[in-house]
């Protein structure tokens, strides 16, 4: 059984920052990207930020030059710093594994977390 547990949301200010977690635990051979995901109430679920296993990493243009993606793979944990936050940053954001159970597993499989709350507002 696999699980990926995020933390570190909560209320800041604009202009503040806030800095995610999320840690894979479980039966895990390998990880291979890790992604945070955001959805704000009434839209769709969107890509925040990927980082692959080798450290190579992707973001969306909203973000650019604000957020920052890290992973420390000896732990199986992704980072995402928030510098700069905006009120259209408030969402619940979500951590997204693609893990592979054994050795002998042809594909990754996609992990979730449960979502923590963003909330950036004066």
């Amino acid at each position: 059984q696999v699980q990926l547990v995020e933390s570190g949301g909560g209320l800041v200010q604009p202009g503040g920052s806030l800095r995610l977690s999320c840690v894979a635990s479980g039966s895990i051979f390998s990880i291979n990207a890790m992604d945070w995901y955001r959805q704000a109430p009434g839209k769709q679920r969107e890509l925040v930020a990927t980082i692959t296993s080798i450290g190579s990493t992707n973001y969306a243009d909203s973000v650019k030059g604000r957020f920052t993606i890290s992973r420390d793979n000896a732990k199986n944990t992704v980072y995402l710093q928030m510098n700069s936050l905006k009120p259209e940053d408030t969402a619940v954001y979500y951590c997204n594994a693609a893990i592979k159970l054994t050795a002998r597993s042809r594909y990754a499989s996609d992990y979730w977390g449960q979502g923590t709350q963003v909330t950036v507002s004066s």
